[in-house]
């Protein structure tokens, strides 16, 4: 069994800074978790029915670290992901519909059907997209802190980017950096972290923790499993330990390592221990862990956990409960409705045109001593050669 949490039965803990937001915002919290599950829960149904294809990686029992975490940042501060990137898509605010259709491959997806499962990308929403290379996003997360750090200190004003307009002030930045307990064995990853603590670079990475690289726990693949604060240490980085199954607790820990970021302009290293309730990806037949393992996680659900505090717990200024029944019923019906709306949108979305599309966003023009590509047959003898 992994490491990555204690045991499931815990006291509740004493929230601190989640306690004094507004319902509303720990209301919109369980929504877009809610909205996450179902999400997912449709994708499976539809690889299933092979109208998903290639690989599909769910991100169902995380769904509090998408959420907790990126609830503690400004609308404008950068994200790259990884793989297992559709539940951040949505949290970060991409429509639903746009998001199946990519699952689909259809043009109206976000990477106009190109990128599918692993490549979401939103650049309204400052989301640089998943990557399906292991570790390869952490360099690129680092580029993305340095660039508003550069134009902070060196530039004193923002590049054109969304929202911005030119000529307007900067202002401290800090951006996220996901991957899976298996890319800490990348060495894309210890390069990146190298550079983040020698210039200061306000770029966190943040390990979603669930255990396993695949099939492969991380006690068998990684060293220091069970302390991974001694991989930031290394690099002169402030390291964390949060438990990513309870998103107020996630928030109430990662909201301040995020402001001391943005205003000291340095780099952290978070260890979110989480835990995902499917495979690695819809073709894992997990035969590394027990069907208990996973029910005692399942135990701590961050869904469930945040419905009960909301439910039971909390009350508003009326001294009701936050969260009624009733509403928690109309959020479940209004969540299926719109998951609904995106596969019947994406069903009905036209597949890439491939004369227009196929070379587009691409390198096309070949360039002196490189081989054109575009005209390139099997077999056929390269002309510039």
């Amino acid at each position: 069994m992994p490491t990555t949490l204690d045991t499931p039965a815990r006291s509740a803990p004493n929230y601190t800074i989640s306690a004094k937001l507004p319902d509303e915002m720990l209301i919109k919290w369980l929504y877009d978790m809610m909205l996450i599950r179902e999400f997912e829960n449709r994708c499976a149904q539809a690889y299933q029915q092979a109208k998903i294809g290639g690989f599909c990686h769910l991100y169902i029992g995380q769904e509090a670290v998408a959420v907790g975490t990126i609830a503690a940042l400004n609308p404008d501060d950068p994200i790259v992901h990884a793989y297992r990137d559709h539940g951040h898509a949505l949290a970060r605010g991409m429509d639903p519909k746009v998001c199946m259709a990519e699952m689909f491959g259809k043009s109206t997806g976000c990477a106009k059907g190109k990128g599918g499962s692993m490549h979401m990308f939103d650049k309204p929403h400052w989301f640089f997209g998943g990557h399906g290379i292991v570790g390869a996003q952490t360099p690129l997360g680092t580029g993305l802190a340095f660039a508003a750090k550069y134009e902070l200190e060196v530039l004193g004003k923002a590049l054109p980017n969304p929202g911005v307009k030119d000529g307007d002030p900067a202002k401290k930045k800090v951006a996220l950096a996901y991957l899976g307990d298996g890319a800490l064995n990348q060495g894309a990853l210890h390069e990146a972290m190298n550079l983040a603590g020698l210039f200061s670079i306000p770029v966190i990475y943040i390990v979603e923790n669930n255990g396993y690289s695949m099939g492969t726990s991380i006690e068998r693949g990684t060293t220091m499993a069970h302390d991974l604060m001694v991989k930031p240490k290394a690099y002169g980085i402030e390291g964390r330990v949060i438990d990513g199954l309870d998103v107020m607790e996630l928030y109430d820990k990662f909201k301040p390592l995020v402001d001391a970021c943005r205003d000291e302009q340095r780099p952290a290293f978070v260890d979110l221990k989480t835990y995902r309730y499917l495979g690695h990806s819809m073709s894992d037949p997990q035969k590394y862990r027990t069907k208990e393992e996973v029910e005692q996680f399942k135990q701590r659900d961050s869904i469930d956990r945040l419905a009960a505090h909301l439910m039971n717990e909390r009350k508003n200024a009326r001294g009701e409960a936050t969260l009624s029944e009733q509403r928690f019923m109309d959020m479940q019906a209004q969540i299926k409705k719109i998951c609904l709306e995106s596969i019947e949108f994406a069903e009905n979305s036209p597949i890439p045109d491939v004369e227009a599309e196929l070379y587009s966003d691409v390198l096309v023009n070949p360039q002196p001593n490189m081989s054109p590509m575009r005209d390139y047959t099997h077999g056929a003898k390269n002309p510039l050669l």
